[in-house]
């Protein structure tokens, strides 16, 4: 299916409705600055990531654009990656994975305690819940502000740790997981380790509590 022509109709639709979130108009993303002891929530203008959807008006049309981002798809299926992480890569489209990947590392390095979130998503939201009820200092790292910024970061993310699930919850440098899920014994989510009674260890050791 080099030619977008020859995407049959069903294709096409599905593309749309996938990737629709990341034709939304530019915006500042922010990094919310959390602290349950202070109380207080800040915001700090961020960086800004190459666009998911070229800009400048280039006259690619809607189809073309659709068109390639399915290539994007068939090749990451093609490489291994399995149904979500291809998903994720074709949304995000093209972009300078190194910048990317230099971007997530400044802010996985920015605080003791980082996560990576969409502000809708009910397993973020359970995450911050748990977080601040553990007594934690975090940094949240928007993805959904705006989507542009954010869907590369979430496909890089992805490939880094083999989950492209948010939220994706650093903890001093090291990826523990989201929510309920994760990897592997080491990033097994924060509801399994409040279970285990091993969340507010790790939290107290990379000095985020």
């Amino acid at each position: 299916m080099s030619q977008s022509s020859s995407l049959p109709f069903a294709s096409l639709t599905l593309l749309i409705i996938l990737f629709l979130p990341s034709v939304c108009a530019f915006a500042p993303q922010t990094i919310a600055s959390r602290s349950r002891s202070s109380g207080v929530s800040t915001s700090t203008t961020s960086f800004r990531l190459a666009s998911s959807v070229d800009d400048g008006g280039g006259g690619n049309s809607l189809i073309d654009d659709l068109s390639r981002r399915f290539q994007l798809f068939q090749k990451s299926r093609s490489e291994g990656f399995d149904f979500k992480q291809s998903t994720a890569i074709a949304i995000a489209g093209e972009y300078d994975a190194l910048e990317v990947r230099n971007k997530i590392k400044e802010s996985i390095d920015s605080a003791p305690c980082v996560m990576f979130t969409w502000e809708a998503s009910p397993s973020c939201k359970k995450a911050i819940k748990y977080l601040d009820i553990a007594g934690a200092s975090y940094k949240i790292v928007r993805l959904d502000d705006p989507w542009s910024e954010g869907n590369p970061i979430r496909a890089e993310l992805g490939k880094m740790v083999g989950r492209s699930s948010v939220p994706a919850i650093f903890m001093g440098g090291q990826y523990v997981g989201g929510f309920d899920g994760g990897v592997g014994e080491e990033s097994p989510g924060i509801l399994d380790m409040a279970f285990k009674g091993t969340l507010r260890e790790k939290l107290k050791e990379v000095g985020a509590l």
